[in-house]
């Protein structure tokens, strides 16, 4: 039996509208992991991108422990006042006998807790949003169908995380 115009008009409706379900679906999946890597950044880029007025100077790491390094820090801005121990996290970029330039987060108790700054520390902030990239990627190229802002996502997110690998 052949299927006539009013019979094809109420199928068409449903994939559009079920087409319009899967874009609207996939896209603000791709939001929520951007601003969640935006959001788990922000926390340490905001004291190396926003140091003016901050207190910095330079973190000598004397001992490492599992999760964190500390050392003596000498103040290089005006106001900063020297401290005996400061915590830094520790990564595989930090290592024992390493003087690194700072930062000191605002209210990190009694003993402060630093943050690089410089173009590595600023790389280094950002890893959490280049791999968000790398996995909106994934879900821009399949789950909407574009795959060249699926490249460029990509792109952009492997080429933050080789930058910070290369500066640290």
């Amino acid at each position: 039996m052949p299927a006539t115009a009013a019979s094809r008009a109420p199928r068409e409706g449903a994939v559009a509208v079920l087409r319009f379900g899967r874009l609207a679906a996939m896209g603000t999946v791709a939001a929520l992991i951007l601003v969640a890597g935006v959001w788990a950044s922000w926390d340490t880029a905001q004291h190396v991108m926003f140091s003016k007025g901050r207190e910095q100077g330079a973190l000598t790491v004397t001992r490492c422990a599992e999760d964190v390094c500390t050392g003596p820090y000498t103040p290089t801005s005006e106001g900063s006042t020297a401290r005996d121990r400061v915590e830094i996290e520790r990564t595989v970029a930090v290592k024992r006998g390493e003087t690194y330039a700072v930062a000191v987060k605002p209210g990190s108790g009694d003993v402060a807790g630093v943050v690089r700054t410089g173009p590595s520390g600023l790389l280094y902030a950002w890893v959490p949003f280049a791999g968000a990239l790398l996995l909106a990627s994934v879900v821009v190229a399949g789950g909407l169908g574009l795959s060249r802002l699926g490249w460029v996502l990509g792109g952009f997110g492997l080429a933050l995380i080789t930058a910070a690998f290369v500066v640290l």
